[in-house]
């Protein structure tokens, strides 16, 4: 099992966790969710549930990783395999994502 946090605008917005069976698991931290000023990290995340379950990594995480020549760069500089999106999205979303999301892996 690997966890990271999701942060929105660097505030801690929820928990990404991806269990041993391979499936992934998001959950709003309890404040955050329930804060009616506080946003959704995604469209596809919407607050309306606090805890999502998928049999992949949700899109939205998906779609902050790098594609093309660039994932190939990123997964060799971080000595990972190229279809482990979630350690290339602890490697990568820390410091270097586009928008709020950000992401650090725990454990």
């Amino acid at each position: 099992m690997r966890q990271a946090i999701v942060y929105y605008n660097k505030e801690e917005a929820g928990l990404l966790t991806e269990l041993d069976d391979g499936s992934y698991v998001f959950r709003y931290h309890d404040v955050y969710f329930a804060n009616p000023h506080k946003p959704m990290i995604s469209l596809t995340l919407p607050k309306s549930r606090q805890e999502y379950h998928s049999s992949h990594l949700f899109p939205f995480f998906v779609n902050l990783l790098a594609e093309g020549a660039n994932l190939s760069l990123q997964s060799k500089n971080f000595k990972l395999d190229k279809r482990d999106y979630f350690g290339l999205l602890c490697a990568t979303a820390r410091h270097d994502a586009i928008g709020p999301v950000t992401v650090e892996q725990i454990s």
